[in-house]
């Protein structure tokens, strides 16, 4: 009898074992970041820190916010956002206040933190998950896995949907109306743009416009006036630095062989709306959109005359 007793408590012990085992792998959350590296927690994270402000963005609206620890600056919406101690900016990290927030996870911006200030943080041992979203169902996406990663599935869930009913609306209506050519420019004290793989650009085509340097290499190339007047786009669209904008359109209103400058094609978007990998590029979308619209109006008219 003892020998039996002493068989079914090892079994049962075994069981519970496995069950552990099992559990254990259940519990445990695994999504791939954009750099292609596989992100494992053994739980959901509860301590985040914030490299971007649209990463900062993203997890409220993925209903994580609560969990954020750290942000770097400009990390401004929601309101509640501009509580969250601050942690560096895009110039730099203030990796000591990093690690004195003893985060579980931290959440970078491949092109727009130092590469090796991140490295360092991952040598250090904190699980280090990097954003590069370049397409509008990207941001969809982020939410989802951010969702994962903090343990808040359901709200992500109710985001990512009204995300891509939004973009899904916005395409149908836009996308399909003649295209009119667009220079957008960053606004800076020389000239910057966008090329064809940045998360701006999908927005140019999704409201019906074509990128006229879509096709440089780099993914913020700069440029020179030369080369806008040899474009010739009908219409330019400006975001970055807001009060450079009049100085900026003064200076193309002394070219007015240009289509832009002829129709006064000229828009401002604000920066937070463009410039955001976050939800609220939807709302940028919307202007740009609304813009190009008042562009095939003034060109219907121009033909008329």
């Amino acid at each position: 009898m003892n020998s039996i007793n002493a068989i079914f408590q090892r079994g049962f012990l075994l069981l519970l074992g496995c069950t552990a085992i099992v559990s254990a792998a259940q519990a445990e959350i695994s999504v791939r970041d954009d750099s292609g590296r596989t992100m494992v927690l053994p739980a959901p994270a509860r301590r985040i820190v914030s490299l971007a402000p649209h990463v900062t963005e993203l997890l409220y609206a993925a209903g994580a916010g609560d969990a954020v620890v750290g942000a770097v600056a400009y990390s401004d919406y929601p309101a509640a956002a501009k509580t969250i101690p601050r942690v560096g900016s895009g110039a730099g990290l203030d990796i000591e206040a990093i690690v004195a927030l003893k985060p579980d996870l931290i959440i970078g911006w491949q092109t727009g933190n130092p590469a090796w200030q991140v490295e360092r943080l991952a040598k250090l041992g904190f699980p280090v998950f990097m954003t590069e979203p370049r397409h509008i169902d990207d941001v969809a996406d982020l939410l989802a896995r951010f969702g994962r990663l903090a343990g808040t599935e359901q709200a992500a869930g109710k985001s990512v949907d009204e995300f891509r009913r939004h973009a899904a609306r916005l395409r149908a209506r836009y996308s399909k109306r003649p295209t009119v050519t667009v220079f957008y420019q960053i606004l800076d004290s020389s000239l910057l743009t966008v090329n064809g793989r940045h998360l701006i650009s999908d927005v140019i085509k999704l409201c019906g416009g074509n990128n006229v340097f879509a096709d440089l290499p780099a993914l913020v190339p700069r440029i020179d006036t030369e080369s806008v007047l040899r474009k010739n786009p009908e219409a330019i669209v400006a975001s970055g630095d807001e009060p450079l904008w009049p100085a900026w359109r003064e200076q193309w209103r002394n070219w007015p062989m240009l289509s832009a400058v002829a129709r006064d094609n000229l828009f401002l978007i604000p920066p937070d709306l463009m410039h955001r990998h976050s939800p609220r590029i939807l709302e940028g979308a919307e202007r740009v959109c609304t813009a190009l619209d008042q562009v095939r109006a003034r060109r219907i008219a121009a033909d008329k005359r």
